[in-house]
């Protein structure tokens, strides 16, 4: 059997978008022909495609150990296959393998855009973990740095503008959740004051980009334009503050930034923790949700409320009365990326079920997708011995608001804890517990409750999650209480009060402005 052949009809499937016929002709393949690394590394296309992440892990495992790391034609492949598995096991929640995994590609390539790429997934990956020291991230960050070292930098300057010139970088002016708790700042800027310029990375628009687009007094779409390209656009439209909203996420453009072509740089909204560059001055942040400033190369601007103003997606109506006093139980729900939770909150969570008789747990997110992604996730709650009866797993869903109905109680994820989610799941009617940390990430949950008048529900270890839930779960009048009336509490509370957020973040950009102007005088 000639397995070149079989493999030529696989990828012809393959791009047809006939999927399943691919597989059955990659079966014979890797039957007849077991060492075709081909046919495995198109296996993982497929899955990919198709969003099985569990089969993605399974068709890179096979091909991993054919792999030869030290041959100079090989290693370029190699490197492309440990980028992939870093990314397969970060959406199966194995972050420490993932930042493993991206180390490891980072040796082997000689690419330097590859290698720049991989540092900043580790980078990323890395805030999932629990126990990171600021040591353990500025390792990283020193790394990350020699990829910049080669950039001459404009040299520092600041314009007499009649109004502040803000411009805003990112690849997610779309249909994003990041524009749930940005809209505010992007769109609401006094336009007596300031003058809102956007570089667009978006690789494709909506009506989202469309309407941002449509109150810009400047637009530049950059999605195809070398980093150097896009400084100096900055640089010719004479920007006085870049506020740059990727960080180390995927597709992030943190190099244009290391051009310096604003007069004052900074970061935040998008991304939950420190570039660790020197190139951004300033990180936004509030009183609640900054922490411990080592983690930062950055100044923190610390808001005296909240740093995110949250705008709902959509509008649906809060259910009337919690579940349980139709279902006489408890049922608690996490719609958080299944990727945030890791072994310590699943041990939270089995010990509140214990503790709540008859509770039940909704899990809903985009890995329940697929079967195989439901029974990766069922081992592995049976392994923690959670009894699969009492746990409901949900795919992701266009309307998952309403969702909120069947939940009584939400409970948030740590060290990466829920951010527009636990926005959601509150605007819905339905309290949230959360457990805070030291990083400023970690700390988002305590910040929206705080804003939101609910502080005794952030707490600040595991022991305490577990007693807080239990004895909210007891309280079914004031689980009532709640669903009626947090919505109103959320509108009337600093997140979501819009005139209140832009005052305090305007002040913030002409202080930090002219803080910089002192330091660097015509």
């Amino acid at each position: 059997m000639d397995a070149k052949k079989i493999y030529a009809e696989a990828l012809k499937q393959y791009n047809a978008k006939n999927y399943d016929a691919a597989l059955k002709f990659l079966g014979d393949v890797e039957k007849f022909a077991p060492n075709f690394k081909d046919a495995y590394y198109l296996e993982y296309r497929i899955h990919n495609a198709t969003g099985n992440f569990v089969k993605e892990c399974s068709a890179l495992e096979k091909l991993l150990p054919l792999l030869d790391f030290t041959s100079p034609a090989e290693k370029e492949f190699a490197a492309e296959v440990l980028i992939n598995m870093a990314d397969a096991c970060g959406q199966l929640g194995l972050s420490a393998e993932a930042v493993e995994f991206c180390l490891s590609a980072e040796k082997i390539t000689d690419n330097v855009q590859k290698k720049y790429n991989v540092i900043n997934a580790a980078i990323f990956h890395m805030n999932y973990l629990e126990n990171r020291s600021p040591e353990n991230f500025h390792a990283l960050y020193d790394v990350n740095k020699k990829f910049f070292a080669s950039i001459e930098p404009y040299t520092k300057k600041f314009y007499n503008h009649k109004k502040i010139r803000v411009g805003f970088l990112s690849t997610d002016f779309y249909f994003h959740p990041v524009i749930n708790w940005s809209w505010s700042l992007l769109t609401r800027l006094d336009k007596n004051f300031f003058q809102t310029y956007f570089y667009s990375a978006v690789q494709k628009s909506d009506v989202v980009t469309d309407y941002l687009r449509s109150t810009a007094d400047g637009w530049r779409d950059i999605f195809s334009l070398t980093d150097e390209a896009v400084a100096k656009l900055i640089r010719a439209d004479e920007i006085d503050i870049l506020f740059e909203m990727n960080g180390h996420a995927g597709y992030n453009r943190l190099r244009v930034a290391a051009y310096r072509p604003a007069s004052v740089q900074m970061s935040g909204i998008g991304y939950m923790n420190s570039t660790g560059l020197d190139c951004i001055d300033y990180f936004l942040s509030d009183v609640y949700c900054a922490g411990d400033e080592k983690f930062f190369t950055e100044k923190i601007i610390k808001l005296p409320h909240s740093h995110i103003c949250y705008e709902p997606p959509i509008y649906f109506e809060p259910a009337n009365a919690p579940p349980c006093l139709k279902n006489n139980f408890v049922t608690f729900g996490c719609f958080n990326n299944f990727c945030k939770v890791k072994d310590s909150i699943l041990i939270a969570w089995k010990k509140i079920l214990d503790a709540v008789p008859n509770s039940r747990l909704i899990l809903k997110n985009v890995i329940f997708n697929t079967d195989d992604g439901k029974n990766f996730v069922g081992e592995c709650l049976k392994n923690f011995g959670f009894d699969l009866a009492r746990i409901d797993m949900r795919p992701f869903s266009a309307n998952h608001l309403a969702e909120y109905a069947d939940v009584d109680i939400a409970l948030d994820t740590f060290p990466y804890t829920g951010g527009v989610t636990t926005c959601e799941a509150l605007y819905m009617g339905v309290p949230v517990v959360s457990l805070y940390g030291s990083r400023h990430g970690p700390r988002f949950g305590l910040s929206i409750l705080k804003n939101v008048g609910l502080d005794e529900l952030a707490v600040a270890s595991y022991d305490d999650y577990i007693k807080r839930t239990i004895e909210l779960a007891n309280d079914w009048e004031l689980l009532a209480i709640l669903r009626k009336n947090l919505r109103t509490m959320m509108k009337k509370s600093p997140l979501m009060n819009s005139e209140n957020y832009l005052r305090e973040i305007q002040s913030a950009f002409i202080k930090i402005l002219d803080d910089e102007e002192k330091k660097f005088p015509l």
